[in-house]
């Protein structure tokens, strides 16, 4: 199964995320990996605050429902989950919990991520947490 070691980087990814361990999570990208999401796009400095902050924030945590690859491109359909826990964007925190479908895709180089692509609801998201403008 020649993906196979990439589908293993990207379940890393998604356990140190769901663990909140950045240092972890920055060995698994090559030093000029992009990753691009609903939130911002950007180098790793660029985009692991945002990491912190769904993590602090809203307590996200993504659950591989489906994971498959093929040549150097890993996709991965998640159940992601939250709670609003603490101010985000400048909404108040209001405790309340989302669930949703997110994808996100995956180019692998030299056995790292080279490009991360999040897909998902964002307005779904603020709908259920009650953030409001």
């Amino acid at each position: 199964m020649p993906h196979e070691p990439h589908k293993e980087v990207v379940l890393a990814y998604v356990d140190a995320f769901n663990r909140g361990d950045f240092p972890a999570l920055r060995k698994l990208f090559t030093p000029d990996a992009l990753v691009y999401g609903v939130l911002g796009w950007g180098g790793l400095d660029v985009v692991e605050p945002i990491w912190k902050d769904l993590h602090h924030c809203l307590a996200a945590e993504l659950k591989p429902e489906s994971v498959v690859a093929e040549g150097d491109t890993v996709a991965v359909r998640y159940v992601e989950r939250g709670t609003s826990k603490a101010p985000f964007r400048g909404f108040a925190a209001t405790g309340r919990s989302y669930e949703i479908v997110a994808m996100e895709f995956f180019q692998m180089q030299d056995g790292l991520i080279h490009r991360r692509w999040g897909a998902r609801d964002s307005s779904a998201i603020f709908k259920q947490l009650g953030f409001t403008p």
